[in-house]
Formats: C-alpha cells, sequence, structure tokens
C-alpha cells in the first residue's frame, strides 16, 4: 500500500486510507515472533532464527514485498531457558516498530504493549510516532500479561486474572483520549489519576490507530469485543465446521453484546517439502528430534497448562504444537496443501493469520518464490 504521506498530513487522515489490515484482500497474513531468539520455534534444529537485526530486517523486507498486512512483535523481557532459552533474546516492541517502521512501506506495523510496563502516557506518545514514521501504519497490541517473573524484573504487581482487564480498560481509554482529543484533560480513575494530559501531533490515523488484543479467557474475549479493532484467538485444537461456529460465536459476542464488528486472527505455523513425507520429516526433525523439552515444559508451566486436568497424550500433543510454533494452526505438506491450509483458515471466517515457519529466513523465501503465486492465484490475495 503505497500513501503520499503529503497528503496525509493535509487532512486524508481515514485509517481505512492507511492502515493495510482495511483492504480487500479474503485472507490478510503477518509475520509473528521475529523480534525474539528462536521465532515460534522452540528447537535446536539448525535453522531455527538467530535474532539480529539483519535477520529480522530480512523477514520484514520478505513480508513487505508480499504485501503482507502485519508484521507482529511479540512482547518479551525474559527467556524459558533450556538449552534455547527460547525468546531469551529480544528486541524491545516498540524501538522495534519504529526501527522497521522506516524500511517498509506496505505492511501494518505493531507495537505488543504489556500494559504495566508502559505508562499509557508514554505508549500514545511512542505509538503516535510510531504511525508517523510508517505513514499511518501502526496497531497498538494490548496484553495483560502472564509471565509473572517478567513482572518481577519490572517491581510490577500480577493482578487477579479479570483485575487485569478492568486496568486495561484504563490504561487504553487514556490512550486513545490522548490520540484524539485537542484539549488538555485530567483523567480520574481507579488506577490513574492524571494532570493536564494532552499528545502532540495527534497520529496520523483517524480517529485513532488500530487496536488489536489477544484473549483466551471469557473475560479477555469481552475485552477485545469492546475496546479493540482486531481480536487474536488461537484454534484450540478445533479444525473445519467446529472452529468455524466458534469464530461466528465470537463476531456474533462483539456485535451483540457492544454493537461492534470486530476482526478476527488467529496464528498458523508452515511446514513445507517437495512432498507431504518431507514436509513430516521437517516436523520431525524440528519438534520431536531437537525440541527443547525443558524450555517447553516452563512454557507450559507458566500458562498453568501443566496443572489442569489434561490427558497425557493430549498435554504431549500439545506441547509438539508449541515447539512446532507458539500453538498454531498447522499447515504440513506441499505447496500445495499449504494452501489449501490457509483456505481452511479463510472458510473459518477469520480475516487474517499470523505466519511462521521453522526455519524462519530460508522457509519464508521459499513460500514468496514458491507458494505466495500459488496463494495469489487461489483467489484469497
Amino acid at each position: 500500500m503505497n500513501v503520499d504521506v503529503t497528503e496525509i498530513y493535509k487532512g486524508a487522515e481515514d485509517r481505512r486510507l492507511t492502515n493495510p489490515l482495511f483492504n480487500d484482500h479474503k485472507l490478510k497474513l503477518g509475520t509473528f515472533c521475529t523480534n525474539l531468539s528462536g521465532g515460534c520455534t522452540i528447537s535446536t534444529a539448525d535453522g531455527v532464527f538467530d535474532l539480529n537485526w539483519p535477520n529480522t530486517a530480512a523477514l520484514a523486507r520478505l513480508a513487505d514485498d508480499m504485501g503482507f498486512e502485519a508484521l507482529v512483535p511479540v512482547g518479551r523481557w525474559k527467556g524459558f531457558g533450556g538449552e534455547t532459552n527460547f525468546n531469551g533474546n529480544g528486541f524491545e516492541s516498540y524501538t522495534w516498530a519504529a526501527g522497521i517502521s522506516g524500511m517498509t512501506r506496505n505492511s501494518g506495523v505493531f507495537s505488543t504493549s504489556h500494559i504495566s510496563t508502559v505508562h499509557p502516557v508514554m505508549a500514545a506518545k511512542q505509538g503516535m510516532t510510531i504511525d508517523h514514521i510508517s505513514g499511518g501504519r501502526f496497531t497498538l497490541n494490548v496484553v495483560c500479561g502472564w509471565f509473572g517473573p517478567e513482572f518481577e524484573m519490572f517491581g510490577a504487581p500480577l493482578l487477579e486474572h479479570d483485575r487485569r482487564y478492568d486496568y486495561a480498560g484504563e490504561w487504553l481509554t487514556v490512550i486513545k483520549r490522548l490520540w484524539t482529543e485537542e484539549e488538555e484533560f485530567d483523567f480520574d480513575g481507579e488506577f490513574f489519576q492524571l494532570k493536564n494530559l494532552i499528545c502532540r501531533p495527534h497520529p496520523i490515523q483517524r480517529p485513532h490507530p488500530v487496536v488489536m488484543s489477544a484473549g483466551a479467557s471469557d473475560r479477555g474475549k469481552r475485552f477485545a469485543a469492546e475496546h479493540a479493532d482486531v481480536a487474536f484467538t488461537g484454534h484450540y485444537g478445533m479444525r473445519g465446521d467446529e472452529l468455524k461456529a466458534m469464530v461466528a460465536d465470537y463476531r456474533k459476542m462483539a456485535f451483540d453484546e457492544y454493537g461492534r464488528d470486530i476482526k478476527i486472527w488467529t496464528n498458523a505455523y508452515i511446514y513445507q517439502g517437495e512432498t507431504e513425507k518431507d514436509a513430516q520429516a521437517l516436523w520431525d526433525h524440528c519438534v520431536i528430534e531437537n525440541g527443547d523439552q525443558t524450555a517447553v515444559n516452563n512454557l507450559t508451566q507458566t500458562l498453568g497448562i501443566e496443572g489442569r486436568e489434561t490427558p497425557a497424550r493430549q498435554l504431549s500433543q500439545l506441547k509438539n504444537h508449541f515447539i512446532a510454533g507458539w500453538g498454531g494452526y498447522p499447515i504440513i505438506g506441499t505447496k500445495e496443501q499449504v494452501v489449501d491450509g490457509l483456505q481452511e483458515i479463510a472458510d473459518a471466517g477469520f480475516d487474517g493469520t499470523l505466519l511462521s515457519w521453522p526455519r524462519y529466513i530460508e522457509d519464508m523465501t521459499q513460500f514468496k518464490e514458491v507458494t505466495y503465486p500459488l496463494v495469489q492465484q487461489s483467489g484469497l490475495r
């Protein structure tokens, strides 16, 4: 999406003109976790993402060249141990987004913000700045957080689950007002008591930059339905009609209870080979043979999955999905089967999906050269 920035400053500020999340592609695409070591793959296999600026920039350029709508970093301050210390090396998401915005032209650029680690006045100013750098392509991804050891680094309390969303509501309200109100204002809430607030200039996007929120719980989903423009949700092992019903129910709840028409995204991982057998062999190599079991155990324990009454076989399968690609929708097979997998996601009613690959740069390059033309021919793009 090439936009004349001079026209934007003259008043052509409707975010539908600048943010690619509003384009007409049937299934919008993005990348996930390209700001952290390992990407989405918890494995010691060769080729798993090695974090440095040239590598994260290379992935952004690949996505931008294909016109992906979303470059979504993960907010992470500490790794999960094991041999890989999965996601232990990472670029902070606001400054990462600013840098990536300056070197891309088409893709929407996100910052994933833990609300308890960034004051809303600072978040508003940083988000506004990125929106100007990108020419109106910024999206704020609001997360409440769940990894206790990270909050300890900030001396910030990890509130009871539902209270995190009460806090998030105030935090986001302050930011939206800073992005939209012309005069200084005071804010007197339960969590924030702030005086003489103002943010100048305003963001390019009007009424304000797009907001995404992810939440698996009922409270988290309702927060996204009430406050966000884009809801991010997992597939929870569902496929076909069951997954389609889940997406439809989420969309209906947002409209019926809050009168809002939200976009719904998920994530998927791609293991592609010349044959289905080759693709499965790559999955086995990365997940079964070289998966970092200590790191994935630490991750699932932190998420509270280990403590649930989950059958051993089901828990093992779930861990394998986390190793393969942060629990995303599995797409394993030939280039034609990859297109079929993306079609399944679109058929379920998702507006878009974030993608990851085990050997991020190598496999995404292959996707661009070999598979993406088929995605376009399919009518998904």
